[in-house]
């Protein structure tokens, strides 16, 4: 009897598996979870990407609701979706912050002037800490802020028209607008 019963042991364990298989696959990989949604910016204190003695904190990303974009030279899915972040800055007047993410703070600027520039401030983020502090997994990234600079979603990944689409209801649907 014992025999038989431990003849099942792989079957069952098989079972298991195959359950937590296919619920992963029914995740998107880009809905990582964040502990900030609903908290406002952590605070920091980093210098401007145009101007080294000019120091930004949280306060400055205050006001009205914005997108928040963490983005890299370095990072090829930036570049792809730089195109769509200056035509939403440009042709809608939505107010992008950027955090330039573990960078050279020339080869960003060139970067920005060479692809021009949608971001009304940019942040220096050198070593990564302000990234850290919002669980960024890697660039690209945007988040959604509310007027008070308390984030309201989270994108990992691409921001094509797609995804624009879905963050312009977020954003139409907080106080301030979208602008």
């Amino acid at each position: 009897m014992m025999r038989r019963l431990i003849l099942f042991i792989p079957l069952a364990i098989f079972f298991v598996m195959g359950i937590f298989l296919w619920r992963g696959l029914q995740l998107d990989p880009t809905e990582l979870p964040s502990a900030l949604i609903d908290k406002p910016m952590p605070a920091f204190q980093l210098s401007s990407l145009y101007d080294e003695s000019r120091t930004l904190t949280e306060r400055d990303l205050q006001g009205k609701s914005a997108l928040l974009n963490v983005w890299a030279t370095w990072c090829p899915t930036c570049k792809q979706e730089h195109a769509q972040l200056n035509k939403i800055a440009r042709e809608e007047g939505v107010t992008i912050y950027g955090i330039n993410y573990k960078d050279d703070r020339t080869k960003a600027r060139d970067w920005l002037q060479r692809y021009e520039d949608p971001y009304v401030i940019n942040i220096y983020d050198e070593k990564g800490t302000l990234g850290l502090d919002l669980g960024v997994y890697g660039a690209p990234e945007t988040y959604v802020l509310d007027r008070n600079g308390v984030i309201r979603y989270r994108h990992v990944g691409e921001v094509n028209e797609k995804v624009w689409q879905q963050l312009r209801e977020i954003m139409q649907g907080l106080d301030g607008g979208a602008s």
